[in-house]
């Protein structure tokens, strides 16, 4: 049983209508990216913050899995391949979309967490600064994203799923940001086959085996059917 591990960024979800998490000018959802995704813009405007993901939350519940999450769901379910999911995004669409084995290292939309004692509890559909922890009770409520500054999660069993597998596969990803940036790097020191499905060129193609561009609902559900052929 061949071992695949699979790094999903914003192009996959793309074309559910997500919008990929920084444009060119720099904004995200036309806020300055400090403001809203560091713990320092937490800090000085919490209100934004809660509202910006509000915002956020509100729009993944309306999106729908697209073929290309649909179609890694099916790889894994036929069950010939162990699949692991790493994905930088924090929407639920692959696990919508029917995939079981999901590692979220930015967090979740669907999370919140205390930052006070570090409790994590499922996400309302609306968070306020002023919600108490469930466990500690102290107001320090925010979402359990990870924020540039902050380390990702669940670092170490990632290393280690990417490592030992046969196969690394990068969808959707620009490349530019780290720790997952490296990941092909790693995978070829340890002999991993390496493989991008993007819709141009990322900063990293260069270091893949193989390259396949085009959009995500087209090239990933092709690859996925060669797979299983």
């Amino acid at each position: 049983m061949a071992k695949i591990v699979i790094l999903t960024g914003a192009g996959i979800s793309a074309e559910s209508g997500i919008r990929t998490f920084r444009a060119e000018d720099g904004l995200w959802e036309e806020h300055r990216v400090e403001d809203v995704a560091t713990p320092e813009g937490f800090a000085a405007d919490p209100d934004l913050v809660h509202r910006f993901y509000n915002a956020r939350r509100a729009a993944v519940t309306a999106a729908e899995p697209n073929a290309a999450h649909c179609a890694l769901a099916d790889l894994e379910a036929d069950g010939r391949h162990e699949v692991l999911v790493v994905t930088q995004n924090v929407d639920d669409l692959h696990e919508r979309g029917g995939s079981r084995h999901v590692i979220h290292m930015h967090g979740t939309l669907n999370g919140a967490l205390c930052a006070a004692c570090g409790h994590r509890w499922p996400a309302p559909a609306v968070m306020h600064r002023t919600d108490s922890c469930p466990s500690c009770g102290v107001p320090a409520t925010r979402p359990d994203i990870v924020w540039f500054g902050e380390m990702p999660y669940r670092m170490e069993e990632i290393w280690t799923a990417l490592r030992a597998a046969d196969l690394f596969v990068s969808i959707g990803t620009s490349g530019n940001v780290y720790p997952a940036a490296g990941f092909v790097q790693d995978a070829v020191r340890a002999g991993v086959e390496t493989l991008e499905l993007n819709l141009e060129r990322s900063s990293g193609t260069r270091w893949f085996d193989t390259a396949r561009h085009g959009p995500a609902t087209e090239i990933v559900p092709a690859w996925v059917r060669e797979m299983l052929a």
